[in-house]
């Protein structure tokens, strides 16, 4: 072992020391060629994946619209909320479980939102709103983005005002096997991989002594792969058409983001390890089988995120795939992607609903512990803390993505009440919601997506 290289010579760097990759759908297609000598080992296993943009010069593909926009104003100094949390479940939630019957503030609770009634005052129901786009799995990824795949999402757009004074300036976490759908993109349409590893999570909030000094190698390593990949493109850009050449420069800007994520890891490294009191399961929680547990396991390492001041921004994707639970030791009839698609099936209903359930418990607990837990000035952190649950999936049954059923609470709206949108309204939209979740937080918004209002009298 030597300075510049704390591991012993048969020392190989598990998946979880560190990850990062650039892989959007723009940039999936052709691979950059470059050699890093012993290098590439070390690269492959943290991770990092370096991708061209689709070019024209080497696809028959014709280029797409560069994504990138402006940032928009923001005064988060003075703003009621300071921190967002995002949560999105893969299978949708069933409707007729969450919504209420009634709107306004005197709704009775239905059996999904009963199991956190006693938070009521603390969140509002959205239904019937969503963002008018297109149906099927493949479009989950819309949820945050709105009416087009690949924008900015609302996290991002937060991260850029709210994030850039903590080590992290978002975290993108996953509960299940990390599944195809994207729920996250950066400001240039590059998605960003989430971590499914409550371990890997830990270590990268609270790590200390010898795994510091590996993920500094490793943060070094990747700045130096990210220089050469930054040389071989701009030779390359000299050989290509001029709308590769605009491609190229959406890459250059993703490399660039990618060094300000390397940059701030590298500042933090320098502090002393945060202490929390919290023991992991002997296992990381991997197993499909697994997923509830996967998925409290996260909620609990989210709030001592936000109580550390690690990050104030944060996604959790709930996936979905063909597992059977057993719960309260009955296993169910189906799996939890077939109970989804439950053709009206009374019986896969119910279990759906169970499944659901958990989820709740899930959310409840975490609504707990904000209220729980303070911030530097002894607030609770639900108080500054805007907590959305929703959805990118309306019916998974008809895989429909209308009417997206969506939960905010905390960050000091005026809560309480159900709203109920008009589908075929131009102002019930879901990014009318992420509008007025965005000036919450300080951010001068005027548009997100198609969405122009915000939600009169919620804030």
């Amino acid at each position: 072992m030597s300075a510049s290289n704390p591991f012993p010579p048969s020392w190989r760097p598990p998946h979880k020391t560190f990850c990062l990759a650039v892989d959007a759908s723009d940039f999936e297609v052709v691979r950059l060629n470059i050699h890093f000598d012993g290098r590439r080992g070390l690269l492959k296993s943290a991770g990092l994946s370096l991708t061209l943009p689709m070019l024209e010069s080497t696809s028959r593909l014709a280029p797409t619209t560069a994504r990138a926009s402006e940032s928009p104003k923001s005064d988060v100094a003075g703003a009621k909320a300071k921190r967002l949390v995002c949560i999105g479940s893969n299978l949708g939630l069933y409707r007729k479980a969450f919504y209420p019957e009634s709107t306004g503030k005197d709704y009775q609770a239905s059996t999904l939102l009963k199991v956190i009634d006693h938070h009521r005052d603390d969140y509002t129901v959205f239904s019937k709103f969503d963002h008018r786009a297109g149906n099927g799995h493949k479009n989950w990824d819309n949820y945050l983005c709105g009416s087009r795949i690949g924008d900015v999402t609302l996290d991002q757009m937060a991260a850029e005002k709210i994030g850039r004074a903590t080590r992290f300036d978002s975290l993108q976490l996953c509960a299940g096997d990390i599944p195809r759908q994207r729920m996250v993109f950066t400001r240039s349409g590059v998605p960003l991989p989430m971590v499914n590893r409550p371990s890997v999570l830990y270590d990268q909030l609270f790590a200390g002594g010898q795994d510091r000094e590996r993920s500094e190698y490793l943060l070094r390593s990747g700045r130096s792969a990210l220089d050469m990949a930054r040389g071989d493109a701009k030779r390359l850009q000299q050989q290509v058409s001029k709308s590769d050449q605009q491609k190229l420069s959406e890459y250059f800007t993703a490399l660039r983001e990618l060094e300000v994520r390397m940059g701030r890891q590298m500042q933090f490294l320098s502090d002393d390890a945060v202490e929390v009191d919290y023991e992991l399961p002997p296992y990381d929680p991997v197993a499909p089988t697994l997923m509830l547990e996967c998925e409290q396991i996260m909620f609990d390492l989210i709030a001592l995120a936000l109580q550390t001041d690690s990050a104030r921004v944060a996604t959790l994707f709930i996936a979905g795939l063909g597992q059977v639970f057993t719960l309260d030791g009955e296993t169910l009839r189906a799996g939890y992607h077939a109970l989804s698609h439950h053709g009206n099936d009374p019986d896969l209903i119910r279990d759906l609903i169970r499944v659901e359930t958990e989820h709740m418990k899930c959310l409840d607990r975490f609504l707990t512990q904000l209220k729980e837990k303070t911030d530097a000035n002894g607030q609770p952190l639900l108080d500054t803390t805007i907590v959305m649950f929703g959805t990118g999936m309306g019916d998974a049954s008809r895989h429909s993505n209308r009417d997206l059923p969506t939960l905010v609470a905390g960050g000091g709206f005026r809560h309480g009440s159900h709203i109920a949108g008009d589908l075929d309204a131009d102002s019930s939209l879901l990014g009318d919601v992420f509008l007025s979740i965005l000036r919450q937080l300080g951010i001068q918004a005027d548009a997100f997506s198609s969405a122009r209002h915000g939600i009169d009298d919620w804030a």
